[in-house]
């Protein structure tokens, strides 16, 4: 029997499993891969949030069920971080939660707040939970295009695109995702963005989900939260994550904060899909958010290090590429030779050709097409091996 399953149906194929696939073939025939494909950073937890796991694990209590809301004290510890980051107070009983990854808790928010045919608006190009989150929860989702009128600036455009979507979606939209610094675009917004975005939201009653991933992994101007906008908590929440800022991918944690209505939701559906993280890695998150910050600075310098290099490499190889302000992303438009051919077999052809792996913009929604991803995850000696491979490849291109 064929399985026949209305949610999967709803899901499209993933289009980095071809990238994948052809990636991991290269590698069993014993090709040095490159992969610039995932932003899995590659640096070690710091060792003082490392050692107070080890610390809390050895109590045989903390090996019990923990709770789904997190800790009280890592509550705090979120509560702090947003005054002395943001100037922004939190209640942490009321408008903070602890989540497994800023991805779980954005998947979950869905599944708490959306009916089904509830419209959801989402930027497009995106990261795939941002759209596919509320998919999955019977939402429809109307995209967000990124650009449009080049004589116009990013906010303009935005705006202009939030209002039509507003103005032609029916039923009206329950609310709208954001995502500054963006992923995959690196595209970053100051706090005149966010106040008009919340003016823009309140008076036609649509919630705001912000994700605030990359809030830290920023080579200008710190990011702001739209949390610092004074009315933003009656309409929004924001998702913040350690993966990027402190290292710890795997330790999957993160947060919600603001609008208590959405933190009561998200922490309702919480409650009967989990127990929260795993104790130890809350007190561990504590100490990452209370500890010092100094590791952060050093996380950022690599990053810039690594950027510089990148960038500068692929400019002189040819391949005219933006430097981004922020993000651990390089958002790329194909090289002028094959901006006919599409970024998924681009992808395909970079990889065979270069072995260097990039993600495809088009598996980011379609406004993504024309752009591939590179993620800052290779040192500094790796990147410049895949940039004489890139170099090699393009001028091959040029000669035929």
């Amino acid at each position: 029997m064929e399985p026949d399953f209305h949610r999967i149906k709803r899901l499209p194929p993933y289009v980095f499993a071809e990238v994948n696939q052809a990636k991991a073939k290269l590698r069993q025939d014993g090709a040095d891969v490159i992969d610039f494909g995932m932003g899995n950073p590659d640096s070690a937890t710091p060792q003082h949030i490392v050692d107070k796991l080890v610390e809390a694990a050895q109590d045989p209590k903390t090996h019990r069920y923990s709770t789904s809301r997190g800790i009280p004290g890592l509550r705090r510890a979120l509560a702090a971080y947003y005054a002395r980051r943001f100037g922004v107070e939190l209640d942490p009983e009321r408008e903070a939660i602890v989540t497994l990854g800023s991805k779980e808790g954005l998947a979950n928010l869905a599944q708490a707040i959306t009916s089904p045919g509830d419209v959801i608006l989402a930027p497009n190009p995106c990261y795939p939970i941002h759209s596919f989150g509320f998919i999955m929860a019977g939402g429809a989702i109307r995209s967000l295009p990124a650009g449009g009128d080049p004589s116009l600036s990013f906010r303009e455009n935005f705006m202009a695109a939030l209002e039509r979507a507003v103005a032609h979606s029916i039923p009206k939209p329950l609310a709208v995702v954001l995502n500054f610094p963006q992923n995959p675009t690196a595209q970053c917004v100051d706090l005149d963005f966010y106040g008009e975005v919340v003016e823009f939201c309140r008076r036609h009653g649509i919630y705001i989900l912000s994700d605030i991933a990359y809030a830290e992994i920023y080579f200008g101007e710190p990011p702001p939260s739209i949390l610092q906008i004074p009315s933003a908590k009656e309409i929004a929440v924001e998702f913040y994550s350690l993966s990027k800022t402190y290292s710890m991918p795997g330790w999957r944690i993160g947060f919600a904060a603001g609008n208590p209505t959405l933190i009561a939701a998200l922490a309702r559906i919480k409650s009967y899909v989990d127990y929260g993280a795993f104790t130890p890695i809350q007190v561990a998150a504590t100490a990452a958010l209370n500890g010092p910050q100094d590791c952060v600075d050093q996380v950022r310098a690599l990053y810039r290090e690594r950027r510089d290099v990148l960038v500068e490499g692929l400019n002189k190889a040819g391949w005219a590429v933006p430097t981004p302000e922020a993000t651990m992303f390089v958002w790329a438009p194909l090289p002028t030779a094959f901006h006919n051919m599409g970024s998924l077999a681009f992808s395909k052809l970079l990889l065979e050709e270069a072995q260097v792996a990039v993600a495809p913009g088009v598996g980011f929604g379609e406004y993504g097409e024309g752009y591939v991803r590179l993620g800052l995850v290779e040192n500094t000696h790796r990147t410049r091996q895949a940039l004489r491979g890139v170099r090699s490849f393009l001028s091959r291109a040029d000669v035929g």
